[in-house]
């Protein structure tokens, strides 16, 4: 039960870092006028375009350290339950939000790009799915590369 525990809260953690560092990272490569829409905080094509891959891979990482430390079991679905779930509850205040970010002049910082940024709301409501498959997907290829093993 402890192996379950510890391999839920270690694959949550390596999501939680893998999108940290990567969209950091993506929005230190793509800069404000790329990561934007003119003068808006709302996501631009590109950024929505780049972010899903980022996304999916961060979620397939997550669902393999999983099903390592689990080594069988259900903690990779107790995963992907707990990314969808988490997901669609951080869904509820984009999907609510009425107030206007203010207009965006030059370069932001990385701080004032998160606090700002509005993703479409489709994109909220797409990404708990996506990464719980992601989480399951991982795990699977844990347990076959473990299987090819015996």
């Amino acid at each position: 039960m402890a192996r379950s525990i510890l391999a839920v809260v270690a694959g949550y953690a390596t999501l939680a870092l893998l999108i940290f560092v990567t969209f950091t990272l993506l929005y230190l490569v793509l800069g404000a006028d790329r990561s934007f829409e003119p003068g808006s905080y709302d996501a631009s094509t590109l950024w929505v375009a780049t972010s899903f891959p980022l996304g999916v891979a961060a979620s397939v990482a997550a669902g393999y350290v999983c099903g390592t430390i689990a080594r069988g079991g259900r903690a990779p679905q107790v995963l992907a339950g707990v990314v969808l779930v988490l997901g669609l509850l951080f869904a509820i205040p984009v999907l609510r939000a009425t107030d206007a970010a203010p207009a965006r002049t030059g370069d932001v910082s990385n701080t004032e790009a998160m606090q700002w940024a509005r993703q479409p709301k489709w994109v909220a409501l797409v990404n708990p799915f996506i990464g719980a498959a992601g989480v399951l997907v991982g795990a699977g290829l844990r347990r076959r590369k473990g299987s090819a093993r015996d």
